[in-house]
């Protein structure tokens, strides 16, 4: 079995809410299976700790859970065009992960979601990317050929899913096709990438 880790972070819901179904598209791949992780709080005043096990949703990660993957989904809300903290904060605790090449060779995607229409979601997608790219990862995006991406009229970028947030609006179905899309990608790419290493 390949094995998605998606990874994320989520303050009200939407990501949590575009992690799940991107989990589904995911698990419509045999062969592969979804694991969904979160990361705690960070404080901004003082070293913050919390329990190994949230009061609710997924476990938080461990840098196990990221080296023992086969592909990775990064999911963030946007803040000012960039990751949250806490997501950040944890990549941060990945460098001997770096130093041991754990990641190398693995597919990667990312997706973001935000309350406004300009809110900074390609510019999220993008710094999203670059500690993935530190770690040798191989990045996977959604293609043109994705009619979704073509008719969205909210969230949805070449670079990865996103999602128009807010408490009163549910996700688009382009939004949603667009989750299920990389899952299914990044599935595909996994199992692809297990077989050339296993010859």
């Amino acid at each position: 079995m390949a094995e998605i880790l998606i990874l994320y972070y989520s303050r009200y819901g939407s990501t949590t809410e575009m992690a799940n179904v991107i989990a589904r598209g995911v698990e419509e791949v045999p062969g592969a299976m979804a694991k969904l992780r979160t990361v705690p709080e960070v404080s901004t005043i003082c070293a913050a700790t919390a329990d190994t096990i949230p009061d609710s949703g997924p476990p938080y990660a461990s840098l196990e859970d990221l080296q023992n993957c086969d592909g990775l989904a990064l999911g963030s809300p946007t803040h000012f065009g960039n990751m949250a903290a806490p997501l950040k904060y944890f990549l941060d605790s990945t460098s001997g992960l770096w130093f041991s090449g754990a990641l190398t060779g693995k597919p990667a995607g990312v997706f973001t979601s935000t309350s406004s229409m300009h809110g900074g979601h390609e510019a999220t997608l993008i710094t999203m990317m670059l500690p993935l790219l530190h770690h040798g990862m191989v990045m996977v995006g959604i293609p043109s050929k994705e009619r979704a991406l073509m008719e969205t009229t909210s969230g949805g970028t070449p670079y990865g899913p996103s999602c128009l947030s807010g408490r009163d609006r549910d996700m688009s179905a382009e939004e949603k096709q667009l989750c299920l899309a990389l899952g299914t990608r990044l599935a595909k790419m996994a199992i692809a990438l297990k077989n050339i290493d296993a010859q």
